[in-house]
């Protein structure tokens, strides 16, 4: 499972001109599922997420967490992510899960952290979606669990 997310002042995501997600200030998840993930890796992940230090405290050093801010979560699923990319000049995906378990394990995401941690907004699985956002910082980290 790889994650990529972006602190941002706000985000949302589209789909057929129809807004499906929204979020203030808080996190942007891109989610790509590979074919061996499992429940293992939801918890993993979304722990990580969940937990992982990037915005400030009152000193300005990134030493507070979404949970701690109270911020939001926008979680978007992104096949790309799991494309090999070290030969040729097109991305192959063969580590990627199959679309029925990709969006089985997407959801499964969103249920465990909606369930164990807090509401969160999504996108559509499969779908063609816009995604509109203000990264803050820049900030942006890449897990693989």
């Amino acid at each position: 499972m790889i994650g990529l997310i972006q602190r941002v002042k706000h985000a949302s995501v589209e789909v057929d001109g129809n807004c499906v997600g929204n979020i203030n200030q808080g996190l942007l998840l891109l989610l790509g599922v590979e074919k061996h993930d499992s429940q293992e890796q939801i918890e993993k992940l979304a722990k990580k997420v969940m937990n992982y230090r990037i915005f400030s405290d009152k000193d300005g050093k990134m030493n507070l967490s979404l949970l701690d801010v109270g911020g939001e979560l926008l979680v978007v699923s992104q096949f790309t992510l799991v494309a090999q990319t070290n030969k040729g000049n097109r991305p192959g995906f063969s580590d990627g899960a199959p679309p029925e378990k990709g969006k089985r394990i997407y959801e499964d995401f969103l249920s465990h952290v909606n369930a164990h941690y807090q509401d969160c907004e999504s996108g559509v699985f499969g779908a063609d979606m816009q995604i509109s956002l203000v990264n803050d910082g820049p900030v942006t980290f890449y897990f693989k669990v």
